[in-house]
């Protein structure tokens, strides 16, 4: 394969500076269709600025003023929220506010304990905001923990982590899931690294429930054995 690309590669070049010479004869000798095709770029440099502020800019404000007006008029219902955030991210799905829809109808999902219906909301969410990010792939994680999916949750789990960046109040809490899920799979090796990652790492955060972390190491440590 190699020596082929060595015999193919001088012959492309060769074709190149002939295609190269042949196109300095023509401009030369056709001047007025290099200014049609000035005047054409013009055209198009036009049409895109028409776009962003004759289409994009208010399809961008009818966004978020869709996903406002939900936020205001269906707070504290789920059921109608879910419905109504649904339409948004369907209608605006390409733009921030659609994203955003689409994340707010994924927890109006796992609140109602849908948690199928929430992790397909999550699956095409993209945000670009690195901490919102990684708190979606955590809910998604989430979804897939009540389904028992145990290798999708970790997968997500890890993405968090990466898009967290090791931000304090994200990646402790992560790994503290992890180590969960590796304790129900019986891999308390995994769990007591996750748990030596938090001591190390995150020596404020604080699991909760009155046990500490090193309580949490000292019981995969008899596990292990």
């Amino acid at each position: 394969m190699a020596n082929k690309n060595n015999v193919e590669e001088p012959n492309a070049i060769d074709r190149l500076n002939d295609n190269l010479g042949a196109a300095s004869e023509k401009i030369a000798a056709n001047k007025k269709v290099i200014f049609w095709v000035i005047g054409g770029i013009v055209v198009v440099a036009a049409f895109v600025l028409s776009y962003l502020f004759i289409y994009r800019n208010p399809k961008i404000n009818r966004s978020f003023e869709a996903f406002n007006a939900v936020e205001i008029t269906a707070a504290g219902n789920d059921s109608v929220a879910t419905a109504e955030y649904k339409k948004v991210a369907e209608k605006y799905g390409s733009t921030d506010a659609g994203q955003l829809a689409a994340l707010s109808a994924a927890e109006s999902y796992y609140n109602m304990g849908k948690y199928k219906e929430a992790a397909q909301m999550l699956d095409g969410v993209k945000i670009g905001e690195p901490i919102l990010a990684a708190n979606a792939l955590v809910l998604e994680g989430d979804c897939y923990v009540n389904l028992k999916k145990y290798d999708e949750a970790l997968n997500c789990f890890n993405k968090a982590i990466k898009k967290a960046d090791k931000n304090p109040q994200i990646v402790a809490r992560v790994l503290l899931k992890e180590a969960n899920i590796y304790d129900a799979q019986k891999k308390y090796d995994k769990a007591l690294e996750c748990y030596k990652t938090i001591k190390a790492d995150y020596p404020e955060f604080e699991p909760g429930n009155g046990v500490s972390i090193d309580a949490y190491i000292a019981r995969e440590v008899e596990r292990t054995k």
